[in-house]
């Protein structure tokens, strides 16, 4: 119920009447319960929903709404379900069920076996009244599980159990009794004891293995979970240095090498970044199927790396064939409509120009930071090759405008080494001069 709109006037004598309540000059306003409401109270709280509006000034819209009382019944009670008072009536009463005598329900409500004659007209056979009982739950109750569960049930089942355990032993003992007992473990099985020795046995041993990567406290049956091996170092403890490989906390990922200063082979070094796992082995392998996979599988063919990896193997093997021969033939036909094969045979980028694209990044004191270093350029001469028992090349001595060896200081090429008799001779010409 909605409240009229006010006038102009109602209106200005409402806000005087508030503005006196406030002051204290004029008595509080009493609810429908007979208490005083707070005059400083704001009107979004007094003014109370549509759907709750009574047309009076009341606070109780705010307050939570007061529980249903319901019929609680304690842990070991319950109300009857199928069960009948008493003794029965010995002749019908009126009012009561045509069908069973009983005048707790009507004759539509009855689950008795529908009678021939009823016990209306016969008067025999009336059962007893049922025992009914009010029980108003609310909504948790109504949907417990365990509402009216007497545990005293599963003792019955525990019962059941038991025989049929015990028969079983029966029945294994006998069969043993007619093979005959041989060892002592078959008189035990006779006896009945190597079932739970063995159960005993088995939680025993099953309660002191350990899953791999944790400890259980048997005594306090804790579990303790060890993340890694104690004797593993961590990935940001290899190499202390800020200006090593960079570590990701978030991805616990070291892609560089931390110990690329101190080893030389990363073959050999206890970590060489997890690049180096992703580069070498069959990885790059593994890695370039997968991708052939992936775009056949765009093509419309019906390949699956991990569904058929024999099938994947096959057609990438037969790929890469047909695509060398493609890239061979194509090579072929370019150069026989074009020309130009002499100039496929120059000598490599590295000895033309001694450059390359490379990027190669140094440090102050030279040492390689980023980068493959640069492979050094070679001589078409054949170089470090000693003849004729020297142990200097020709042209590592220069006199006089001449060129010589200086193991032997001799000015004629391909001439045998005299060694320090060469040098004494040389040394005595030059004192005649």
């Amino acid at each position: 119920m909605q409240q009229n709109r006010l006038t102009k006037e109602e209106y200005r004598k409402q806000k005087d009447l508030d503005a006196a309540r406030k002051a204290g000059t004029a008595p509080a306003e009493i609810d429908d319960e007979g208490n005083e409401i707070n005059p400083h109270t704001p009107q979004f709280m007094l003014k109370a929903p549509w759907y709750v509006d009574n047309g009076k000034v009341s606070l109780k819209h705010q307050k939570a709404p007061e529980k249903r009382k319901a019929n609680n019944f304690g842990l070991n009670e319950w109300y009857a379900r199928g069960k009948r008072a008493g003794p029965a009536a010995t002749k019908y009463r009126k009012g009561a069920c045509d069908n069973c005598g009983a005048i707790t329900h009507k004759t539509r409500d009855c689950v008795d076996r529908p009678r021939k004659k009823g016990a209306k007209w016969t008067g025999e056979n009336i059962q007893a009244d049922e025992i009914i009982q009010e029980a108003d739950f609310n909504w948790d109750e109504k949907r417990d599980r365990w509402n009216g569960y007497d545990p005293k049930e599963h003792d019955k089942v525990v019962e059941e159990y038991n025989k049929v355990e015990e028969e079983r032993r029966k029945v294994k003992a006998s069969e043993l009794d007619k093979q005959g007992p041989t060892t002592t473990s078959e008189a035990k099985k006779i006896a009945g004891l190597s079932d739970d020795e063995d159960d005993d046995d088995e939680d025993k041993y099953a309660d002191a293995a350990d899953m791999p990567g944790q400890h259980v406290n048997q005594k306090t049956r804790t579990t303790i979970r060890n993340l890694r091996i104690r004797e593993d170092t961590a990935k940001y403890l290899l190499n202390l240095d800020t200006d090593s490989a960079f570590y990701d906390p978030k991805t616990r990922s070291m892609r560089d090498n931390p110990l690329a200063s101190q080893t030389t082979d990363d073959a050999d070094a206890e970590f060489a970044g997890d690049n180096f796992v992703r580069y070498t082995g069959d990885a790059p392998q593994m890695a370039k199927v997968q991708m052939f996979a992936w775009q056949a599988s765009d093509r419309g063919n019906d390949v699956h790396l991990q569904a058929n990896p024999t099938q994947v193997a096959i057609l990438h093997k037969e790929y890469e064939s047909k695509k060398d021969k493609v890239r061979d033939t194509t090579q072929k036909s370019i150069l026989e409509k074009y020309g130009g094969e002499e100039y496929l045979e120059a000598p490599p980028k590295e000895l033309l120009l001694a450059q390359s694209e490379n990027y190669v990044e140094y440090s102050r004191t030279g040492r390689l930071v980023k980068g493959q270093e640069r492979a050094k350029a070679r001589s078409k001469y054949e170089e470090d090759v000693f003849s004729n028992n020297h142990t200097s090349v020709w042209g590592s001595y220069w006199s006089e405008g001449k060129w010589g060896y200086k193991c032997c200081r001799s000015y004629v090429k391909n001439s045998y080494c005299t060694g320090s008799a060469g040098i004494e001779a040389q040394k005595a010409s030059q004192l005649l001069k």
